[in-house]
């Protein structure tokens, strides 16, 4: 690993912390993706984090909060885009008829994509907003 990949990823450990504090389990490799695609039957939040300003002050504000409710996913992954790139381009290969799109947001339920928030649908609203498209989809999938 060179020194601005070093650098990187320890900018990026509060940001990934902050998911796996919460409960999320990283998925880093392609490996790791595919296998937990493969045997997950159960509804699951996949949030592809990043380094951007608004996965920091919306998307993973937003992914937290929304597991407040009685009805939520029964997995909680995640996938950081450009830190572990195999692992962000394996799972949006699951995520049929999107554009790649960090940060983003999905449903999963047996390998297949429920439902999906793209950055445009984050970037520019308030984290209740977004709490809102998450647990609306909760209800309807989990």
């Amino acid at each position: 690993m060179n020194a601005y990949e070093e650098y990187m990823r320890e900018m990026a450990r509060p940001m990934r912390e902050e998911l796996t504090n919460a409960g999320f389990d990283e998925l880093t490799t392609p490996e790791s993706v595919d296998q937990f695609m493969a045997e997950n039957k159960e509804s699951a939040l996949v949030v592809i984090n990043s380094v951007c300003g608004c996965a920091a002050g919306l998307a993973r504000p937003a992914a937290i909060a929304s597991l407040t409710g009685d009805k939520k996913p029964s997995k909680l992954v995640t996938v950081f885009a450009g830190q572990d790139r195999e692992a962000t381009s394996r799972m949006r290969e699951y995520f049929e008829g999107t554009e790649p799109s960090s940060p983003s947001m999905a449903l999963v339920k047996d390998g297949k994509l429920q439902y999906f928030i793209p950055r445009e649908q984050i970037e520019g609203f308030e984290v209740e907003e977004i709490m809102t498209q998450l647990t609306d989809a909760y209800s309807k999938y989990c």
